[in-house]
């Protein structure tokens, strides 16, 4: 019997909030294909996910169908949904979105269904699990070295900015057999406060966390940095995402 391959769904974002689209367009939802090719390179089956979030029937028929999910980069998270007052250096939000992806990365994590969250996904799993984020890291930490290496000023998606270093033990040091590695960074938040079961994996070196895993064994891995936006042979993108397929894999035949 041949088993299927797993899917993956991927929430979206609405169209008007990304930078340059106008208000006046009728509501959309994208997603940038990155993901969804490098989910395909190492077998998963992407689905995009709308962002139902005043339709939480749906939402919940559309999770029961998934084997994982695949938290993507994109805006700032809005600061009410950690408990915090939005400020000037906060960017553009997407409500629903924030809605959609929270909601669902707190099913998946009760479940045990694998998670994997990129940049921005790895700032909703925090925040799911009750953690906060630093609205600007250039403004509330002043020694923190730079991190937003943001295409929009120049720089390369795939620049590797600077070094991380991966913790002993830990579900990505098995993933990447090394103890540093180098990532890209296009990202001006970060975790501020911890959120309960979840272990930091990957330390930057002015100490702002990179990386989270759930501390009770099952697939929930958020990273700060971009895998996708490399080749799909690259060790950046390959093993992390074939880790990530291979539990999902695994959810779906269970």
């Amino acid at each position: 019997m041949k088993h299927r391959r797993p899917v993956i769904g991927i929430p979206t974002q609405t169209l008007h909030v990304i930078d340059g689209i106008p208000d006046i367009l009728p509501p959309s939802w994208v997603m940038n294909q990155r993901y969804f090719l490098a989910a395909t390179s190492v077998g998963g089956v992407p689905w995009m996910i709308p962002l139902v979030d005043e339709d939480p029937d749906t939402l919940r028929e559309i999770y029961e169908r998934l084997d994982g999910v695949m938290l993507c980069g994109g805006v700032d998270l809005h600061p009410e949904t950690y408990g915090e007052t939005k400020r000037p250096v906060c960017g553009v939000t997407d409500p629903a979105r924030d809605s959609v992806e929270l909601q669902l990365t707190r099913w998946a994590l009760e479940d045990g269904k694998p998670v994997l969250g990129i940049c921005r996904g790895l700032q909703v799993i925090n925040v799911a699990c009750g953690g906060s984020l630093f609205q600007d890291i250039a403004e509330d930490i002043p020694q923190a070295i730079k991190h937003d290496y943001f295409p929009t000023a120049g720089f390369p998606r795939d620049h590797l900015a600077h070094e991380v270093a991966l913790t002993s033990g830990s579900r990505l040091r098995g993933t990447f057999d090394r103890g540093e590695i180098l990532v890209n960074s296009m990202h001006h938040q970060g975790i501020r406060r911890l959120g309960q079961g979840l272990e930091v994996t990957a330390i930057a070196s002015d100490g702002l966390a990179e990386a989270v895993e759930s501390r009770n064994g099952s697939f929930a891995v958020g990273v700060q940095w971009h895998p996708e936006v490399f080749e799909s042979h690259d060790p950046h993108v390959f093993y992390l995402f074939r880790d990530f397929i291979d539990a999902a894999r695994h959810q779906s035949h269970s």
